[in-house]
């Protein structure tokens, strides 16, 4: 075999490959022997068919065959004798047929990662958000949890208000025809959480029980349902009970239930718990313009395969966060689709910065010794609850121990930037005037898809 390299760009390569004559006869042969141990052609015996017939019938499956072998074969060779840094699958840009006698030539194009030397990324000027504990955040959980805890049970009080759990008849019916997925008997629903189409909770609330009222709406333009989208309709709504919540009281008793014994716990507990999402938040932020900093100072062409396989990573990740929240992307409208549209950009800029950072670590010898593997796995069992011994398990594959060192050094190239940086606290910014996170839902996929009539499909 031989291959002639050629640099097409920054990021990609020309392999042209020849394949010598001797070598291609061979693979023809191998080819056609295992077919013909199942070939079925009339007249012959199974393994006995000559190599003349299984030509005439069978000739293209060989080529094939033999084109794909001679292609992976020759390619992997390549690139382990050349140590050629590919990311991505090869683009077969063209390719000779498979003759015996002649040596078989094909081209293909590759992706490399790119080589990065970082500069100016020491005693960078930066600006620290000042972390000041909010005193109203502590009310404001400790309200959420009693919410979460709260009982509905039937009350005394005539009229529904915003808040308050109802139990209703409805029937939908658009130009007077009732539809399908519109009708629901003894239908739980909460007045403001927004589970029916728009308009529907609010006519809802001041009826009394046994109160029978007809709800005029209209069908969002962007309603699941086609043939009912931007479309007016009208409800039949029969009011039959009337509940509301009851929060218990904030005491002790109620701290119990989170595990601890007195309210005064829990109240600690929360507090830490805040400040320390904050000062990782105020960390994070403080991490993300480093990045920004070095990628200014160090534009790198990022290759289209690097950039696909971060986006695939960041849309299982939003899909396992949201699946733990009992939720799935399409409920806020997210796809794959505009997922990709949304995050090229963020992709783009991971990538930049995770190849700057990389770089940086290999020009100052920055490296994860076994002291602070041993140190990650310890931390990694404590955060997952699970046994050391399990982590260190997992962790003893080539693969998934590379990462982890890769982890740590990242982790360390970070700090060592940090301790150079001129970093500058600031005032923290007022809630409108923060920035929205990278790893918000694309502001495209906000809308929440509307719910059909049925069970909250109204």
């Amino acid at each position: 075999m031989n291959v002639k390299i050629e640099d097409v760009s920054s990021i990609k390569k020309k392999l042209n490959f020849e394949v010598a004559a001797d070598q291609v006869d061979k693979e023809i042969s191998k080819a056609f022997k295992k077919i013909g141990k199942t070939a079925k052609i009339k007249g012959f015996r199974a393994g006995k068919i000559p190599v003349a017939v299984l030509e005439k019938y069978y000739g293209a499956q060989m080529e094939q065959e033999v084109l794909s072998r001679l292609i992976n074969d020759t390619y992997f060779q390549a690139l382990q004798e050349n140590a050629i840094p590919v990311v991505g699958e090869p683009n077969i840009l063209d390719s000779s047929g498979i003759i015996k006698g002649e040596a078989f030539t094909y081209e293909a194009e590759v992706e490399i990662k790119p080589e990065v030397t970082a500069k100016d990324y020491t005693k960078l000027s930066l600006e620290k958000e000042k972390f000041v504990a909010d005193p109203k955040v502590l009310d404001s959980r400790l309200e959420e949890m009693r919410t979460s805890r709260a009982q509905v049970e039937p009350t005394t009080r005539k009229k529904a208000r915003e808040g308050d759990s109802v139990v209703i008849d409805f029937e939908g019916f658009v130009d007077g025809v009732a539809f399908e997925g519109g009708k629901g008997e003894d239908h739980l629903l909460e007045l403001g959480s927004g589970s029916f189409i728009p308009g529907f909770e609010d006519q809802v609330v001041g009826m009394k029980r046994e109160d029978a009222k007809d709800v005029e709406v209209t069908f969002p333009e962007e309603y699941g349902q086609a043939e009912l989208a931007g479309k007016p309709a009208v409800f039949k709504v029969v009011m039959k009970e009337i509940k509301e919540k009851v929060v218990p009281e904030l005491d002790d008793e109620f701290a119990k239930g989170f595990g601890v014994d007195t309210l005064d716990e829990l109240k600690a507990q929360l507090q830490t718990s805040y400040e320390t999402q904050e000062i990782n938040r105020v960390e994070g932020d403080l991490r993300e313009k480093l990045v920004g900093k070095l990628i200014e100072k160090n534009p790198v062409e990022v290759p289209e395969a690097m950039i696909v396989k971060q986006l695939e990573y960041m849309y299982e990740n939003i899909c396992n966060r949201m699946q733990s929240q009992g939720m799935k992307p399409e409920m806020l409208g997210i796809t794959p689709e505009n997922f990709r549209e949304n995050y090229r950009e963020t992709a783009i800029e991971q990538v930049s910065g995770n190849l700057i950072l990389e770089a940086i670590g290999r020009q100052e010898n920055i490296v994860a010794d076994e002291s602070e593997i041993d140190a990650k796995l310890e931390e990694i069992a404590t955060m997952a609850n699970a046994p050391i011994d399990m982590v260190k398990k997992y962790y003893a594959g080539a693969e998934a121990r590379s990462g982890l060192m890769a982890q740590i050094a990242e982790e360390k190239v970070v700090s060592f930037l940090l301790e150079s940086a001129k970093v500058k606290e600031v005032a923290p910014k007022k809630e409108e005037e923060a920035e929205p996170k990278k790893d918000a839902a694309p502001e495209k996929a906000k809308k929440k898809t509307e719910k059909k009539a049925d069970k909250g499909d109204a």
